[in-house]
């Protein structure tokens, strides 16, 4: 990793693998712009068992945030699959803890972007999106989607918005993430680092 790269921090929860296909395709269109590295990182799993802990660092994938990933980031992409067409609660539950970056404001004004996984095709992908978009607007972040430019908006039949990228996973998980989708998804990692240069170099 180049130290003087712009970092942008591509911030996942996936429970069986689809969302963290997703989140690597976010980060590929985020290494395709010079002068750009994408940072993978999840959040633990929560669960109703007081007792329960989750290892220091998960048995596999990307290592645990740490708030200072949202310091240190000139951009975010937040994934999630969708829960009742909201976003995950260990998701949520991270956002929850970051009263002090808020309040310090160190995410204001970096851009960020959305992307969801779903079981079944019209199973809350959109509302899913928005649902992760309100805590980055509460953090002033500049959100974005995916233009209509992008041809595969127009063809897709399973997954894509103008809202974020989106994949219909099956309800068993393993459905593969479509040409469409996969092309989307990319583009998206694209435009967050494109913007995220150009924004760099204004300031």
């Amino acid at each position: 990793m180049n130290t003087t790269n712009l970092n942008i921090l591509v911030l996942y929860y996936s429970r069986h693998g689809a969302t963290r296909k997703m989140a690597e395709l976010i980060a590929q269109g985020i290494e395709s712009v010079p002068g750009c590295d994408a940072r993978l990182r999840t959040v633990p799993a929560i669960s109703p068992v007081s007792e329960a802990t989750a290892p220091d660092i998960p048995e596999s994938g990307a290592p645990y945030a740490e708030l200072s990933d949202l310091r240190e980031c000139a951009g975010l992409a937040l994934g999630s699959p969708t829960r009742f067409g909201n976003m995950a609660a260990a998701m949520k539950y991270f956002w929850d803890g970051t009263a002090s970056e808020w309040l310090s404001g160190v995410l204001t004004g970096k851009p960020a972007c959305v992307f969801t996984s779903t079981g079944s095709l019209h199973g809350g992908q959109e509302s899913t999106l928005l649902s992760m978009m309100l805590p980055l607007m509460h953090h002033g972040m500049l959100l974005m989607g995916i233009p209509y430019g992008e041809a595969d908006l127009m063809t897709t039949s399973s997954g894509g918005s103008p809202y974020g990228a989106t994949h219909w996973s099956g309800l068993d998980g393993k459905h593969a993430i479509s040409e469409e989708s996969r092309r989307l998804t990319i583009a998206l990692g694209k435009r967050l680092a494109e913007t995220a240069i150009r924004l760099n170099r204004a300031s």
